[in-house]
């Protein structure tokens, strides 16, 4: 089996930079990849979850397959991201309004 080797950066002058710079690059780039991501609403992200993931299923090795895998998982991330935002709202109100966490016996001080 012959395994395809892809540029790992788009044909722009990155190879001009040194490490530190090429890492600020990518991070800028991730940084505003996210905030595009973020403005995505979850219901839309979701209809598009299993179509992505029957491409997933279905490898094939091609650079479209390997694009399938990043948006699956960029749909799930927003997911999980959205569901740790909630757990962590529904902690502080409980928090705020002195109720222990679930998980946590309600105790009693007896006289």
């Amino acid at each position: 089996m012959t395994v395809k080797k892809f540029p790992t950066c788009p044909s722009r002058k990155v190879g001009l930079q040194t490490g530190r710079s090429k890492g600020v690059v990518m991070e800028k780039a991730l940084e505003r990849l996210a905030e595009q991501i973020l403005s995505f609403d979850e219901a839309s992200l979701s209809n598009l979850r299993e179509k992505y993931r029957l491409k997933v299923e279905h490898f094939d090795g091609t650079r479209d397959w390997e694009k399938s895998v990043i948006i699956y998982c960029i749909i799930n991330a927003v997911s999980v991201k959205n569901s740790l935002f909630n757990e962590n709202v529904l902690k502080r109100k409980g928090e705020k309004k002195g109720k222990p966490p679930k998980d946590l016996p309600l105790l009693k001080r007896v006289k």
